[in-house]
């Protein structure tokens, strides 16, 4: 493993930030406007032989100037081997996209657009997927509302499906804010008879 994590360090020197081993995986932080060279090398590399793409998926740090991560997860069945590469961006700076290299990279790109808000520069049809047309926001991105801007229901007098924002009375709750593990300082409902 760490002949090829040299290798890769030689080889790409001028794309990469950093090649690291952690817990017996590669992983390449790779430089955003090299990333198609990247994926490129580590398909093609007679030594590296990475012909899968397994997976892309985004990670979101808020607190970070560029608060994605995009991370790419290939396999060397020649090898046994996996790999991780790791690219970072913001909410307007476009990733390359690799569909000219796997194919398959399409729909994981659109999740990651869908879900984070990613974008991905020359992909052939960068549009949502798993939500629906009219979704407003990035679900997974951490400053997401837990409970979503609007709700989706069945309107039976309409005989359509209705948007409406989501409203979450609170009147009949009653926060004490107290901690579980000090107790109450008042009689709770039920606790009266073990008083007795």
């Amino acid at each position: 493993m760490e002949d090829l994590k040299d290798h890769i360090e030689t080889q790409l020197s001028d794309a990469v930030n950093a090649v690291v081993i952690e817990n017996s995986e590669i992983t390449v932080e790779a430089r955003r406007a090299e990333i198609v060279k990247v994926i490129s090398f580590l398909r093609d590399d007679p030594i590296c032989k990475f012909s899968s793409l397994i997976d892309i998926c985004g990670v979101d740090y808020p607190a970070r100037e560029r608060r994605f991560d995009v991370v790419y997860h290939m396999l060397s069945m020649a090898h046994n081997t996996r790999i991780r590469i790791k690219v970072t961006t913001d909410e307007t700076a476009p990733v390359h996209s690799i569909t000219s290299i796997f194919p398959n990279a399409n729909w994981y790109e659109r999740e990651a657009f869908d879900m984070y808000g990613i974008l991905f520069d020359q992909h052939p049809d960068l549009r949502r997927i798993l939500t629906d047309y009219g979704f407003e926001g990035y679900p997974l991105r951490k400053d997401f509302p837990l409970s979503g801007f609007v709700e989706v229901r069945y309107d039976e007098e309409r005989k359509s499906v209705v948007y409406e924002p989501v409203n979450l009375p609170q009147e009949y709750r009653s926060f004490d804010f107290m901690s579980p593990w000090e107790g109450a300082k008042y009689i709770l409902p039920g606790d009266e008879k073990g008083a007795e």
